[in-house]
């Protein structure tokens, strides 16, 4: 059932394609407990993905640590190595021209 998560990941991915249209979406990691997989945008290589939870959209920057962040829109795995992710609520306002910086500066260090 479409629900604010849906709609959600639909302007994410719209933000996502203004940002850099020749990034690339797949369907990745299709199994049992997840069948629909995981939306997965690339550009030179992974940029980040989008998995839906039950209080959240959550988009996973592979390079995230090395992504210029200057409105701190990462709010989650803040401490692994490599990767960061940015948590969605229901309730977020998500700054979508610095969402927009991110993309482009995640596809800036594939190139």
């Amino acid at each position: 059932m479409p629900d604010w998560r849906t709609d959600t990941l639909s302007r994410i991915r719209e933000l996502i394609f203004e940002a850099d249209p020749d990034i690339v979406e797949e369907i990745k990691w299709r199994k049992p407990s997840n069948p629909d997989g995981v939306p997965t945008f690339s550009h030179d290589g992974i940029v980040c993905t989008a998995e839906t939870y039950k209080d959240k959209v959550k988009l996973t920057f592979m390079k995230g640590a090395s992504v210029d962040d200057p409105k701190h829109l990462f709010n989650a795995s803040l401490d692994a190595g490599t990767r960061r992710a940015l948590d969605i609520f229901e309730d977020s306002d998500l700054d979508e021209a610095a969402f927009k910086g991110l993309i482009r500066a995640a596809v800036a260090l594939n190139a």
